[in-house]
């Protein structure tokens, strides 16, 4: 994120001299409009990313999936250049933040490495028991009792809480400046989004609803309708169907068929389907995988960079 402010910058910056000449006399009273327009600008940016995903999608029971699960991880960039763009708009540079502003895009980035995480050791559950699907499935021409005494559907990681609470400290304690306000109450939409989007693919990935209500409470201050709108979907499809995904789902079912057309001496055509069925859920899970590091990545680097900076300037 650091390195894009600072690309987004360079293209602003001349506009922005301009403005500042220009406004001079009327400075305060055009500085606080400035700054509401910039947080309004943002607010649209990610409204933006947020009806292309509602235009995309539909998460019925068919499009409750990991394919979808890749789709909205299109929001992290979105979200990330919506807040660059802001940072640069109000002329707050990251290494203009006040501490207290750091620390909290700190927790925000530690929370979302942690969710990051619990989707890595979700995947990877998926992962090894798709492998042992995979592996009775080899068995089941050499020994069909053993084959059938290995083939087990799926079970989900399950539940538990995903995220500890934030050390929220009181928004009280002092007056922030108009220049944090805007950038905080954007990173608490960030956050809220974000949060909302790991809690989803949480829910999907472990069968149970608890990340996705969890991480869903948050979004509730959020004034945006888009979100509201995609959420409604999502919450009708997890709460009155299932948060299992699509592809587990499938392999599951595959898995039945060909105990069932085992048990009476059958089961090729059923064998074949299974296979299919277990390649398409690894070629998915490691595409998910892919975008999680990559995300990981970035939201690291970013939060090294502004640790740097707190280092620096404590010396």
């Amino acid at each position: 994120m650091v390195l894009l402010v600072e690309r987004i910058g360079k293209s602003f910056r001349f506009h922005s001299k301009l403005d500042h000449h220009h406004h001079h006399h009327h400075h305060h009273h055009h500085e606080s409009e400035a700054l509401l327009g910039s947080l309004g600008a943002f607010h649209s940016d990610v409204s933006t990313c947020l009806n292309q995903l509602l235009l995309n999608s539909s998460p019925g029971s068919d499009t409750f999936s990991l394919s979808w699960f890749l789709g909205i991880f299109e929001v992290f960039p979105a979200l990330t250049t919506a807040f660059a763009k802001l940072v640069v708009r109000i002329d707050y540079p990251m290494s203009n933040w006040d501490v207290d502003f750091m620390e909290e895009y700190l927790n925000y980035s530690l929370s979302l490495l942690e969710l990051l995480n619990s989707i890595t050791a979700s995947v990877s559950h998926l992962g090894h028991a798709r492998f042992s699907i995979s592996h009775a499935l080899s068995l089941v021409e050499s020994s069909s009792s053993s084959a059938m005494e290995h083939l087990k559907a799926i079970q989900p990681l399950g539940g538990g809480k995903v995220c500890k609470e934030d050390n929220k400290r009181n928004v009280g304690e002092k007056a922030f400046s108009g220049k944090e306000e805007v950038s905080r109450q954007a990173l608490m939409e960030m956050k809220r989004i974000g949060f909302w989007v790991c809690g989803i693919v949480l829910s999907g990935l472990r069968g149970d609803a608890q990340p996705y209500l969890e991480m869903r409470n948050l979004t509730e201050s959020s004034a945006n309708s888009s979100l509201k709108g995609l959420d409604s979907g999502v919450h009708e499809v997890i709460m009155e169907r299932s948060s299992l995904t699509k592809e587990v789902k499938e392999v599951n079912d595959a898995v039945v068929c060909l105990l069932n057309a085992m048990v009476v001496g059958k089961g090729n055509d059923e064998a074949e389907e299974l296979k299919r069925r277990l390649e398409e859920l690894e070629k998915m899970l490691d595409n998910l995988q892919k975008e999680v590091d990559c995300l990981f990545s970035k939201v690291l680097a970013g939060r090294n960079e502004l640790i740097d900076i707190l280092r620096r300037r404590k010396h």
